[in-house]
């Protein structure tokens, strides 16, 4: 019989993929832990990084200009 494939949130990939980021433990001990293939969390982590950088493009700038904030200020959060 075959299993159903699980299908993961996007907020669990994002904190797997986070964690594989930060380096504390290996991809391997990671997989082991949130029981997810290793490869599968490479992926995770690949797409992470190469996304990271839309969150500071033009994207960014038309999504707070329509929350009503100008995006070129600066915050104590960055």
């Amino acid at each position: 019989m075959l299993k159903e494939r699980r299908k993961h949130s996007p907020s669990f990939k994002a904190k797997v993929a986070l964690e594989a980021v930060k380096g504390e433990e290996t991809v391997a001990q990671l997989a082991a832990r949130y029981e997810v293939h290793p490869g599968q969390i490479q992926a995770w982590r690949k797409a992470l990084l190469e996304g990271a950088a839309g969150v500071f493009g033009e994207n960014h700038l038309r999504f707070t200009s329509a929350r009503g904030t100008s995006g070129t200020g600066t915050s104590s959060r960055c």
